[in-house]
């Protein structure tokens, strides 16, 4: 089959690759879409620390089921149409034993440790698959994942009808918070550098939008850092009243810091949280995509053939598309 392969940082090309045969509990999927992620730009670079190489990536995608594994639990059959969960969490660390698989001490995710969906095929736990309606294009189902982030990260931060929130960072993990905020009756403000994407803020029902955070007043009742620039997170502590909470969502570099005022958290009572990849959300997640609580039009707006995984790549890389995905199956997929 045809994938696309990080040979080593920095060395990628679209090759031949063997088809994926399932193991106990697995189903071999037929990727119909396949979403690009900060997280594949990182790989790409040499900058998740988790990925051996050489690696197929891909972790947010949807397909067919083409072949079903031995021993796999259930009524899965060739023909169903999946949303695929990629974590993958070793069941018998602390963390795992205390609900946290997210936290997981061996934690893994198709397509980041282990081959994912850039490719034609891909084999993945029965356990991780969930079954979306008719309804959902293969597009919105690979949209499953970064919402379910969002959903994990709308807990962490948590939200009461009324309150004044800010989002920094119109991206798309910017915006799925922004929806999500909304729902919860959040007034949502997002900032982003890139004017040219606050239209699409603005359009989803933001109720102001600004190209510099640092110059709008203060009195967030919340926060979130969609950006992982360290800059961009102290302002958005700067801009919380007395009382408030700062949700750090984006992807910083390993080595990156922060400059806060400990006073500061002490004295107003600052609460920061962090929110790792997906964690009991994947499910909600779909449900919040079939019943048409994301505009998905609002962020898909680029998909390439799998044969230029290098150009969407650097698509995501430029900022110059919002959500980026790969086709792996063709337009028809």
């Amino acid at each position: 089959m045809r994938a696309a392969i990080i040979d080593e940082p920095g060395s990628i090309r679209v090759g031949d690759v063997p088809d994926p045969v399932p193991r106990e509990r697995q189903l071999v999927v037929k990727v119909g879409a396949t979403g690009i992620c900060g997280t594949d730009v990182h790989i790409a670079d040499g900058h998740f620390p988790p990925t051996p190489y050489p690696i197929v990536p891909g972790h947010e995608f949807a397909g067919e089921v083409v072949e079903v594994g031995p021993d796999v639990p259930g009524d899965w059959e060739v023909g169903d149409r999946v949303a695929v969960d990629p974590s993958l969490f070793c069941g018998y660390c602390t963390p795992c034993r205390n609900g946290h698989g997210n936290l997981c001490a061996n934690w893994g995710a198709t397509g980041d440790t282990v081959d994912g969906a850039f490719a034609e095929y891909v084999a993945v736990p029965s356990a991780n698959c969930y079954r979306m309606p008719d309804e959902l294009t293969w597009q919105q189902g690979a949209l499953v994942e970064p919402v379910s982030c969002a959903v994990h990260g709308v807990r962490q931060i948590g939200v009461e009808a009324g309150e004044k929130f800010l989002i920094i960072g119109a991206g798309t993990m910017g915006l799925l918070m922004q929806q999500l905020l909304q729902r919860a009756g959040a007034q949502v403000t997002v900032a982003d550098r890139n004017a040219a994407r606050l239209p699409r803020a603005e359009r989803l029902g933001a109720v102001a939008t600004t190209e510099d955070a640092a110059e709008l007043e203060g009195g967030f009742d919340a926060a979130v850092d969609c950006t992982g620039a360290a800059p961009a997170i102290e302002t958005a502590f700067d801009k919380l009243r007395r009382g408030g909470r700062l949700l750090v969502f984006g992807v910083a570099p390993a080595e990156a810091r922060i400059s806060l005022s400990p006073f500061r958290i002490y004295n107003d009572e600052i609460k920061i949280v962090g929110s790792m990849a997906v964690l009991h959300s994947f499910g909600p997640a779909l449900d919040l995509m079939a019943m048409g609580a994301i505009d998905s039009d609002e962020l898909l707006t680029d998909a390439l053939p799998l044969e230029e995984f290098g150009k969407a790549l650097e698509l995501m890389r430029s900022g110059a598309g919002l959500k980026v995905q790969v086709l792996p199956g063709g337009a028809d997929a």
